[in-house]
């Protein structure tokens, strides 16, 4: 089971956390679960950079980063070297604490 820490770059949106998680599922799908928005234009199949976050803390628990989610990360807005899509992070079997900050979604055309 997982703990995962959320922070928000955009204003006025407090950080939140998710407790007892389990494994298999990508980022995205358990933030979309818990009513938190995260955009994927692509519908979460890696053709796009909409779902960018930034991993903080937990990059060990989370499938490893691959050649074309990279490409599409240099494509984000703001790339970091944590910079990694939701859609593609999927919690490995095991336990531990993730921490990701989620740049300000309002940058987006129809916000």
């Amino acid at each position: 089971m997982y703990t995962i820490n959320i922070k928000f770059e955009q204003k006025g949106v407090d950080p939140v956390t998710l407790q007892n998680i389990k494994d298999g599922d990508s980022l995205l799908e358990i933030l979309l679960d818990h009513d938190i928005e995260l955009h994927h234009n692509c519908g979460a199949v890696c053709a796009c950079s909409t779902c960018h976050l930034y991993v903080d803390k937990g990059m060990e628990f989370l499938e490893e980063l691959n050649d074309k989610e990279e490409d599409f990360i240099d494509r984000a807005v703001n790339p970091r070297i944590n910079s990694r899509l939701g859609c593609q992070c999927v919690l490995q079997p095991g336990s531990g604490e993730i921490s990701v900050t989620l740049p300000d979604q309002t940058q987006f055309l129809g916000e």
